[in-house]
């Protein structure tokens, strides 16, 4: 990490994505950089140039949440970002506590595992999956305990095969682990990993250096095509599991439509021939 620190990098990295013209203000010329100058960000936010460049260069990394909130509007932030905003911004322990291996709940198990026809698996904060249901791990043989689903997206190439809208997947798996580490980006396993895909994809690195954070919860839909089975596109929902940094995935077709048919396919195992 740069000495600048969490907040003044993600305020560099989202003032880089605004145009003048998204805000209002006149181009002025060719830019040798993109994005929005310091001064027309310190402008837009009511700030001095000097102060904002204090904040960038992280010689000042605790401003008023009033200033925080001003950053935010000046840079477009919807309110996920904002709330992300103000955790870079308020004070840190000076001590973290020891993180202890990442364990699913008995009764979280148990549940999942019932699932006999509702593919579910759970993940970790680093997008390790720690618990996966069969039909889970039959729909993609990435949601299998152990494999890390970030290293999987970037790295392994059976994937593109798969995930017929990879750049959309790439691009939340990557703001859900910025989501899920929020302001300990100093953490020794996640540098490991960021690390690893910074030298092993391009594409990862060009997303990390967006700064983009998704919520750990929520939902959406997801094609799949399947080598057995073909094409399947299902709804995915999402659940935080209390007391933890885990989150429950479990994926689900609209009924009576003909992914669901498909997906109850695959939920047979395959006859050896």
């Amino acid at each position: 990490m740069s000495t600048a620190g969490p907040l003044g990098e993600y305020l560099r990295a989202r003032r880089e994505l605004i145009g003048p013209g998204d805000v209002g203000l006149p181009a002025n010329g060719r830019r040798r950089v993109p994005g929005l100058r310091r001064e027309e960000a310190a402008l837009l936010a009511g700030i001095s140039a000097d102060y904002y460049l204090r904040l960038e260069q992280g010689r000042d990394r605790h401003p008023s949440a009033q200033v925080l909130d001003a950053l935010a509007r000046a840079l477009l932030l919807d309110a996920e970002a904002t709330a992300h905003l103000h955790r870079l911004g308020a004070p840190v322990p000076t001590r973290r506590p020891a993180r202890r291996p990442e364990r699913v709940p008995a009764g979280v198990r148990q549940l999942v595992g019932a699932w006999t026809e509702t593919p579910a698996f759970v993940h970790g904060r680093y997008l390790d999956v720690l618990f996966a249901n069969p039909l889970a791990t039959s729909l993609a043989p990435i949601f299998s305990a152990g494999v890390n689903l970030l290293r999987a997206v970037f790295l392994d190439p059976s994937v593109p095969a798969l995930y017929p809208a990879l750049t959309a997947v790439a691009a939340n798996a990557v703001a859900g682990l910025r989501a899920q580490v929020g302001t300990e980006t100093d953490d020794p396993r996640l540098t490991e990993l960021v690390d690893e895909l910074t030298a092993g994809s391009e594409r990862f690195r060009r997303l990390w250096a967006r700064h983009d954070v998704s919520a750990r919860a929520g939902g959406g839909s997801r094609v799949f095509h399947h080598p057995r089975v073909g094409e399947l596109e299902l709804r995915y929902e999402k659940f935080t599991i209390s007391g933890t940094t885990q989150s429950l995935v479990v994926y689900h077709a609209d009924p009576g439509s003909a992914s669901a048919r498909t997906l109850a396919r695959l939920a047979v195992p395959a006859v050896p021939g």
